[in-house]
């Protein structure tokens, strides 16, 4: 899997390239408005998609790590809690202890 996982990445990678590489010529952007007209910039129209790429893939990205470790840290509560319902209590397990080495000081074997 983690083979099939690289070979993605080095695709898409592959192909942003291309597409920066293609379309190089300056493009200009109009940000906000001001006085002036309006706040612009110019950069290379391949830069300038894979700016806006980032910009919507780190949020989705931020929320699906934080999914996972919501799920993760509710798995294993689950499990503690199943693990605290299996296993022996405490007390019994230490009074059988205590009855053992009662009944083997009362009755020692020789």
């Amino acid at each position: 899997m983690r083979v099939i996982s690289t070979l993605v990445w080095v695709v898409i990678t592959a192909l942003l390239v291309s597409f920066v590489a293609m379309n190089w010529e300056k493009a200009p952007v109009n940000i906000w408005p001001s006085s002036d007209g309006y706040f612009r910039f110019e950069w290379p129209v391949g830069f300038i998609a894979l700016f806006f790429f980032l910009l919507g893939l780190v949020p989705t990205w931020l929320l699906s790590k934080a999914g996972r470790w919501r799920l993760h840290r509710r798995i294993n509560a689950l499990e503690n809690t199943v693990l605290a319902a299996t296993a022996p209590t405490l007390g019994s397990s230490t009074q059988l202890d205590a009855a053992a080495q009662a009944h083997a000081t009362e009755h020692p074997q020789n």
